[in-house]
């Protein structure tokens, strides 16, 4: 498969490692690197985006003259690029995910079981802790995990707490950490009475969002135009 790198960041690096020997790494398209998509070697068959939001435009772009699917694994879109991201996938194949882990994947499959459950008599909290370095809070993984729980739209999402600030029924506390070199944890905690659940991942390296992100590009490559995510990969 011949794909073509945008970001060239920390993720991006490790993405590059962990390209396999039968894939071919057509460029890398990167501010560190020099290169344009007008650069690259010759066209590739997928796009894996670890960049930036404000590199959508060019992405699209070129996504949509060449035909060519594109794995979105960078964050912190605003609502008009989340709608962009949309559009893109009537015209090409998109896979769009919070979290390219499997292990994340199959935590979000357990949290939509779980909550129709408990959510009537549980308080529901999500945590989420990155590296000092992370920009977006909360992160992508934990926006995944809100609208898992909140697949009904009928609970009440409260960022953080400061001062008198009691807890209301229905309320999904959502708290974002940020310190040292914290590669990613998330946890979703289901509070009742006389006992708690948690629900806990833990990242170790930041390889198995690479590996996660490729698999998933080797998913793409053979389905139409259509918005994707990682529960597809696995599961469908």
């Amino acid at each position: 498969m011949k794909i073509a790198l945008v970001g060239y960041g920390a993720m991006g690096k490790v993405v590059e490692q962990n390209i396999s020997a039968d894939d071919t790494l057509v460029g890398i398209v990167a501010p560190e690197t020099g290169v344009s998509f007008a650069d690259l070697s010759e066209k590739p068959q997928v796009i894996i985006d670890y960049s930036h939001p404000a590199h959508l435009n060019s992405v699209c772009d070129y996504a949509i003259s060449n035909n060519v699917p594109v794995v979105i694994a960078t964050t912190g879109y605003s609502a008009e690029q989340l709608e962009q991201i949309k559009d893109l996938s009537t015209k090409v194949p998109v896979l769009f995910s919070g979290n390219y882990s499997l292990g994340v994947i199959l935590l979000n499959r357990l949290v939509k079981q779980i909550t129709p459950i408990l959510k009537d008599s549980f308080d529901i909290e999500i945590i989420e802790k990155h590296h000092n370095k992370k920009v977006d809070a909360p992160s992508g993984t934990a926006k995944m995990l809100v609208n898992s729980v909140n697949a009904d739209g009928d609970m009440n999402i409260v960022y953080g707490r400061e001062g008198a600030s009691k807890r209301q029924p229905m309320d999904v506390g959502v708290h974002a950490i940020r310190g040292g070199t914290i590669v990613g944890e998330h946890q979703v905690i289901y509070a009742g009475l006389d006992e708690v659940l948690t629900l806990t991942h833990q990242a170790h390296s930041k390889a198995i969002f690479a590996k996660g992100s490729l698999r998933g590009a080797h998913w793409l490559v053979k389905k139409s135009n259509g918005l994707y995510n990682m529960e597809d990969v696995l599961f469908n």
